[in-house]
């Protein structure tokens, strides 16, 4: 039988820790400058110690003579100084105060006071987005409390493209929300079953520059039947109806309690969703792109009825083919759809045109993504033959130690608690300003480094780019992959070929011409200009374009030119194929 037992036992082991020092710079690393003000900023308003040094306050070597001018400035104050006795009289604005009690019973424009005007900022407000537009629309339908409550619950769940996302069973509270994670990995089976349809997200994932930043292609739905796309990325949407499932009142199944409390039932829930889907814009509170189409065809009938003209015969078409023959649209199956439809094909081309001129995302318009402030942090300059590397910090504040507490710790009147505070803020100030400066210097590193590997790309264009690992510059500066990764991340340089984040500057290689290595991003760009200026009645395969690039000297097979190609979210052969 074993006896349990305290023992005191010697153990000597090694352990790695962060100090709050080391978590500070690798944090003000990855910081950019726009980012580095605002942590300054809030670092001086917590820290005492730490105050800004401005252009006209002499540096440290001038510090005794300008602690003594402050002792004196101290001792002058301390002595009263005699009052110089003023006459009333003198105190008196007789030109306000003819203004005010003098008044003649009028005044000219120009002598009305603008400090009773409203400020301009006060007449500011945000831009309207879709919900508050619907939740306005909604505030002017006469609908009972379960009903409103339930619409109200459906423009919650609206994404930003104006498609419902939640299913019924969640908004009854049959079932729970989806955790991320869960949402996180239905999205990537929604994208990898919109690649294997030609579908896809609407923006490449690789970093671009100010003068590149083109869309692809929107959703291979959008793009095959040419309607209208937005620039902000979103989630695909399935092209084929959702089947009705018919499920009993929120009750849960395995007798545990509901996600949430409801007041309104299936009945209700439906009926709100019909009201949501009836206001502007057409087509919100859809669960599909065939359900979203067909609502603004019905919507533009309904407006043709009401003027009195009737349902045209394109508007009749759009209706049947968007309803029942939406795939074989998207295959550009003309033929066959005019057989089902038994109208002509000059129709079936005149309803995608009409279709053509739908919105695929209605719900853009009143989700505008906020243009993004991007301030350059460095700027790569050339001086005669060679590039320098101008840090753009001139509006950053410098940080020095305020000396004012630096005479705290000196004194023997104060007491243990002030001196050891004023100890710990002067350390964490002094740690603060070592990090500044050791991203400053990292910074400057790695980008003396992209400069000196990447000096054609800066002279002659962006064809030149070079291939460039993370790995091969910390080895050439001495730091781990991570730091210079964090001395990249986020930050912009500004350079004679435009303005481009400093991730830009590392690709992986391919063989290239002449046994050299040509860059990824490059062999990207020659694949989408090649596809960008082939024939559209007869399109380039992935096999002919990997000919093409095989004659320039780019060693390059098929598979990786499809891999790129759907990289870039461009359709295939088939898809691109515009028949005359």
């Amino acid at each position: 039988m074993v006896l349990l037992q305290p023992k005191l036992q010697l153990r000597v082991s090694q352990r790695q820790i962060l100090t709050p020092g080391l978590v500070q710079m690798v944090s003000v690393l990855a910081l950019n400058k726009l980012e580095l003000k605002d942590m300054i900023t809030a670092e001086m308003v917590e820290n005492p110690v730490l105050e800004e040094l401005e252009d006209s306050v002499p540096l440290i070597d001038d510090v005794g003579r300008r602690e003594e001018e402050r002792e004196r400035a101290a001792a002058a104050e301390e002595s009263p100084a005699p009052e110089d006795k003023k006459d009333p009289f003198e105190e008196i604005d007789f030109g306000s105060f003819f203004k005010d009690y003098l008044d003649p019973g009028f005044r000219s424009q120009g002598d009305f006071e603008e400090i009773e005007r409203p400020s301009f900022e006060n007449f500011l407000s945000r831009p309207s987005t879709l919900t508050d537009h619907l939740v306005w629309q909604l505030g002017s339908i006469p609908t009972t409390p379960p009903v409103r409550e339930a619409a109200e619950l459906v423009i919650g769940n609206l994404n930003e493209d104006g498609y419902l996302i939640a299913s019924d069973e969640e908004l009854l509270g049959i079932a729970p929300p989806a955790p991320p994670e869960v949402d996180a990995a239905k999205s990537e089976s929604v994208v990898k079953e919109a690649v294997a349809l030609g579908l896809g997200p609407s923006i490449a994932d690789e970093p671009v520059a100010e003068d590149s930043l083109e869309a692809a292609a929107d959703w291979a739905e959008v793009s095959d039947l040419g309607l209208p796309s937005h620039n902000e990325s979103s989630a695909a949407v399935a092209a084929q109806p959702a089947p009705v499932e018919v499920a009993p009142l929120p009750v849960s199944t395995n007798g545990s309690k509901p996600a949430f409390t409801v007041s309104f039932n299936r009945e209700q829930l439906h009926e709100a969703i019909e009201i949501v889907r009836q206001l502007d814009p057409p087509g919100v509170a859809c669960r599909d792109l065939r359900e979203c189409l067909l609502y603004q065809l019905r919507y533009h009938q309904a407006q043709l009825g009401k003027n009195g003209n009737g349902s045209t015969q394109v508007l009749a078409d759009a209706v049947a083919i968007v309803d029942q023959h939406l795939r074989a649209l998207q295959n550009r199956q003309h033929k066959e759809i005019s057989r089902a439809i038994a109208r002509p094909v000059e129709a079936v081309q005149s309803a995608l045109e009409y279709i053509r001129t739908l919105d695929p995302r209605p719900g853009q318009q009143y989700n505008k993504v906020q243009p993004r402030l991007i301030e350059p942090d460095v700027a790569f300059v050339k001086h005669g033959d060679e590039w320098l590397v101008m840090m753009n910090d001139d509006d950053v504040p410098t940080l020095r130690l305020n000396p004012a507490y630096k005479r705290l710790l000196t004194k023997d009147g104060n007491d243990r608690d002030t001196r050891n505070y004023v100890k710990e803020r002067f350390k964490s100030a002094i740690q603060l300003i070592k990090n500044i400066e050791q991203r400053k210097q990292t910074i400057l590193k790695v980008c003396y480094t992209i400069v000196t590997r990447q000096r054609d790309f800066l002279e002659r264009g962006i064809d030149e780019l070079k291939p460039m690992m993370i790995k091969e510059v910390a080895e050439e500066i001495g730091v781990h992959p991570s730091t210079v990764s964090r001395a990249v991340a986020s930050k912009y340089a500004h350079t004679p070929q435009g303005v481009f984040e400093l991730r830009y500057f590392f690709s992986e290689s391919v063989n290239g011409p002449e046994g050299g290595n040509t860059s990824l991003l490059i062999l990207k760009r020659r694949v989408k200009k090649l596809i960008e200026d082939e024939d559209p009645a007869k399109p380039l395969t992935d096999e002919q374009i990997t000919r093409i690039l095989q004659s320039q000297g780019i060693q390059v097979t098929r598979r990786t030119v499809a891999k790129y190609r759907e990289d870039m979210k461009i359709p295939s052969t088939h898809q691109r194929r515009v028949k005359k």
